[in-house]
C-alpha cells in the first residue's frame, strides 16, 4: 500500500470513529459491558449473545461499534465481584481474586480497584496498539495464503483449543469436535440436504449461534452462582485508596508493560483465551518477585497483573479473528458470528477491501477502554452497593432475559427449547470439566473448516501438503499436541487440588455416554449419502469418538480426574451452601418452558418471577408481586418499541390475552 492511500485509510476510519453515531453506540455498548460484567453469571460471551438478536439486519455501523464496546469492558468491570466478594466476575478474573479479595477485606478495596482499574486501561490501549502494528505487518502474509493455508491455520486453531482447554487435553479435543459437529447440523452446503436435522425444519439452517453462547455460558454460570447461595458482594464498603491505587500502577508500570505484552501474546493464539491468561500473568510476576511472601494475603502486584493481561488480550485475540477469521477465544467467536450477521467477513477479505472499517473495530478498542475504565471510577461507590443484592433476587430476572433473548432467534419454539437442551449439557460440561469455550469455537469454525476441505480438495487435491507454509503449520499442530500431552498428562488443570476427586466416577460415565450419541448418529444418518454430503460429519465424528474413547477407558480404569465444578471457585461439592443439586435448576427451566407452551411466554414469567421470589429467595408477597409485574411490563413495553414477538401458548388459541401478556 502506497503511503497516500494509507494516509486515506487512516482519515475514513478517523471519520468514522468520531461520527456522533458511533461515539453513542460504542458508550451504549460500553455501558452494556459494564453491567454483565458486573453480574456474575454473565460476562462478555453471554453478553454478546443477548445482543445479537437485535443487531441482525441493522446498520453495519452502530452495531459493530456496540459489539466491541461490549466486549472491550467486560474484563474490566468484573473486578468488581472478584474485588469485592472473592467471586470472579468472569474467567478472566479469577487471578484477581487471590490479591484483591484480601485486600478488600483489610478496608483497601478502593486501593485494588484503582490499581486495576488503571492497570485494565493500559492493557486495553496496548492491546489495541499491538493490533494496530499486526494489520500492516500482517497483510502481505494475508495476500500469500492460499486454500491449504487457510485449512491448516484452522487445524491449528482447532488443536489448540482442543489440547489447551479443559480438564484434560482429551476432554478439550472432544468439546472441540462436539462443537464441529452440531455446527453440522441442518443443511449441507454441498448438496443442500438435510443432516442430522431429524428432519425437523427448524435444524434447517443449522442451531443458532446465540442459542449456543447463552446455553454454553450463561445458563451455567447462573446456576453455579445459585447453588452458593450469596450476594455478590458481603458489605459494599470501599474505604479509601483511589489515589494510592493510580500510583501502585504507575511504580508498578514495568509489570503493566510486561503483563499487557503477555495478554496480546497468549490472546492471539486459539484456544487459551482468558481463562489461563490471568494465570500466567500472576504465575510470571509471582515468579520474577523476589518478595513472595503477600501474594495471596494482599499484594498489589497481585491485582496489577493479570488485570493488565486480561483487558490486552482482547487486541491480541482479534490478531487472528479479523486477519484470518479464526476465534482467538470464546467472545471473539461470537464477535465473528456478529460481524457475519450485520455483513461482515472477517479475514483476508475484510483486511483488504475494509482495512478502515479494521482501523476502527482497533481503534474503538482504545477508546472504549477509556470510557469503560472512566466510568468504573466514577460509578465504583454506587456500584458496589448494588453488589450487596443476594443473587437469588437476581437470577429469576436473568434467566428470563436470557429465555426472551433466546427466542429473538428465529422467533420458533426451537429456540427455547435448544436453549434448555445446551444450557443441560453445560451445566454438566462445566461440572466434568469439559471446555465450553472449545465447543463454541469448533461450532463457530465448523462451516470455515467444511468450506476450507471442499476448496481445498478442489484446488489442489492433496498436492496442497508439498506446499512449505502448510508443513510449517503441519509441524506446528503437531508440536502443539505433543507439548498439550506432556503438560496435561494427569488431566488436572494446576489450580486444582486433589479433593476435585471426592464424587464417584458414574456420573461422568453417565455424561459420557450421552455425549456419545452425536457422533454415532453423525455416523448413522450421513455415511450412506454422498461423498460431499458425509465427509466432513463423518471425519468430525471419528475424529471426536477418539478422545471420547479415550476419556471413557480412563475412567474405567479409574485414571481420569472425577472433577467437580472443575472451573468454579468451590473445591467440593460440601462447600456449597445450597445442597440442591443441578438438576434441580434444570426443572425450574423445564417448568418455565412448560408454562410458556400452556399459558404464553409473558404470562409464564410473571408466574416463574414471582414463584421464584417467594420460594428461593424467600421475599413478601407484594415484593415478589411487584417484580413480577415490573419485568412483564418491561417485556410489553419492549415489544411494543422494538415490534418483538413473544411465544403464544395454547391459553392464547382460546382466550385471548391483553397488552402487556401478549404483543
Amino acid at each position: 500500500m502506497r503511503w497516500e492511500e494509507a494516509i486515506d485509510v487512516v482519515l475514513d476510519a478517523l471519520l468514522q470513529l468520531l461520527s456522533g453515531q458511533h461515539l453513542l453506540f460504542l458508550v451504549l455498548g460500553v455501558a452494556l459491558g459494564l453491567a454483565v460484567g458486573i453480574l456474575p453469571g454473565l460476562g462478555g460471551i453471554a453478553g454478546l449473545s443477548l445482543v445479537l438478536p437485535f443487531i441482525y439486519g441493522t446498520d453495519p455501523g452502530p452495531a459493530l461499534a456496540m459489539m466491541i464496546g461490549l466486549t472491550s469492558v467486560t474484563a474490566t468491570s468484573d473486578t468488581f465481584p472478584s474485588v469485592l466478594m472473592g467471586i470472579p466476575g468472569t474467567a478472566s478474573s479469577q487471578a484477581t481474586v487471590l490479591d484483591g479479595f484480601p485486600l478488600s477485606k483489610q478496608g483497601q478495596a478502593a486501593r485494588a480497584l484503582g490499581a486495576a482499574f488503571t492497570a485494565s486501561l493500559f492493557g486495553g490501549v496496548f492491546g489495541a496498539i499491538v493490533l494496530t502494528g499486526a494489520i500492516f505487518i500482517a497483510k502481505p502474509i494475508i495476500l500469500a495464503i492460499g486454500f491449504g493455508e487457510q485449512l491448516m491455520l484452522v487445524l491449528l486453531a482447532l488443536t489448540m483449543v482442543g489440547m489447551l482447554t479443559g480438564a484434560s487435553a482429551a476432554k478439550g479435543l472432544a468439546s472441540c469436535g462436539l462443537g464441529l459437529l452440531i455446527g453440522a447440523i441442518g443443511t449441507a452446503f454441498t448438496t443442500a440436504e438435510m443432516r442430522m436435522a431429524f428432519d425437523n425444519l427448524y435444524l434447517t439452517d443449522g442451531v443458532p449461534l446465540i442459542i449456543v453462547g447463552l446455553g454454553m455460558f450463561a445458563i451455567p454460570e447462573i446456576v453455579d452462582l445459585l447453588r452458593r447461595q450469596r450476594t455478590i458482594s458481603e458489605s459494599g464498603v470501599l474505604g479509601d485508596g483511589w489515589v494510592q491505587g493510580f500510583r501502585d500502577a504507575i511504580e508498578h508500570k514495568w509489570i503493566v508493560l510486561r503483563c499487557s505484552g503477555i495478554g496480546c501474546l497468549i490472546g492471539a493464539l486459539p484456544g487459551l483465551g482468558g481463562s489461563v491468561i490471568d494465570w500466567i500473568a500472576y504465575g510470571h510476576i509471582k515468579q520474577i518477585s523476589k518478595d513472595k511472601s503477600r501474594f495471596g494475603h494482599g499484594d498489589i502486584r497481585g491485582v496489577i497483573a493479570p488485570e493488565s493481561a486480561n483487558n490486552a488480550k482482547e487486541g491480541g485475540a482479534l490478531i487472528p479473528t479479523l486477519l484470518f477469521g479464526i476465534p482467538g477465544s470464546g467472545s471473539m467467536a461470537l464477535l465473528l458470528g456478529g460481524l457475519i450477521l450485520i455483513g461482515l467477513e472477517p479475514g483476508p477479505e475484510m483486511v483488504n477491501e475494509n482495512l478502515d472499517l479494521s482501523f476502527v473495530i482497533i481503534w474503538s478498542i482504545a477508546l472504549a477502554n477509556i470510557f469503560g475504565a472512566g466510568a468504573c471510577l466514577l460509578l465504583a461507590p454506587s456500584i458496589s452497593k448494588l453488589t450487596t443484592i443476594r443473587y437469588t433476587l437476581i437470577a429469576p430476572f436473568m434467566f428470563s432475559i436470557i429465555f426472551f433473548a433466546a427466542y429473538q432467534a428465529t422467533r420458533d419454539w426451537g429456540d427455547i427449547i435448544g436453549l434448555l437442551v445446551l444450557g443441560t449439557l453445560g451445566i454438566y460440561m462445566k461440572r466434568f470439566g469439559w471446555s465450553r469455550p472449545a465447543l463454541l469455537i469448533g461450532f463457530v469454525l465448523s462451516k470455515k473448516v467444511e468450506d476450507a476441505v471442499y476448496q481445498t480438495v478442489q484446488a489442489y487435491g492433496l498436492s496442497f501438503l508439498d506446499r512449505p507454509v502448510v508443513l510449517v503449520l503441519l509441524a506446528l499442530v503437531v508440536l502443539s499436541a505433543i507439548i498439550a500431552l506432556r503438560t496435561k498428562s494427569h488431566g488436572f488443570d494446576p489450580r486444582q487440588t486433589p479433593e476435585h476427586s471426592a464424587e464417584k466416577p458414574w456420573p461422568q460415565m453417565m455424561f459420557l455416554l450421552v455425549v456419545l450419541v452425536l457422533p454415532i448418529w453423525a455416523i448413522v444418518d450421513t455415511a450412506p449419502r454422498a461423498f460431499s454430503m458425509w465427509v466432513y460429519p463423518v471425519t468430525a465424528a471419528v475424529l471426536t469418538l477418539i478422545p471420547l474413547i479415550w476419556i471413557g477407558t480412563r475412567l474405567v480404569l479409574g485414571r481420569e480426574p472425577n472433577v467437580v465444578f472443575f472451573d468454579s471457585e468451590h473445591k467440593t461439592v460440601d462447600s456449597f451452601p445450597e445442597k440442591r443439586s443441578a438438576l434441580h435448576y434444570i426443572l425450574w427451566l423445564v417448568s418455565l418452558l412448560i408454562g410458556s407452551t400452556l399459558i404464553g411466554f409473558v404470562f409464564a414469567i410473571a408466574i416463574f418471577i414471582f414463584v421464584f421470589l417467594r420460594v428461593k429467595a424467600r421475599t413478601t408477597i407484594l415484593s415478589s408481586a411487584f417484580g413480577a409485574a415490573a419485568f412483564v411490563l418491561l417485556l410489553g413495553t419492549l415489544g411494543n418499541l422494538l415490534v418483538l414477538e413473544y411465544p403464544a401458548g395454547l391459553l392464547q388459541a382460546y382466550w385471548p390475552m391483553p397488552w402487556p401478556f401478549i404483543n
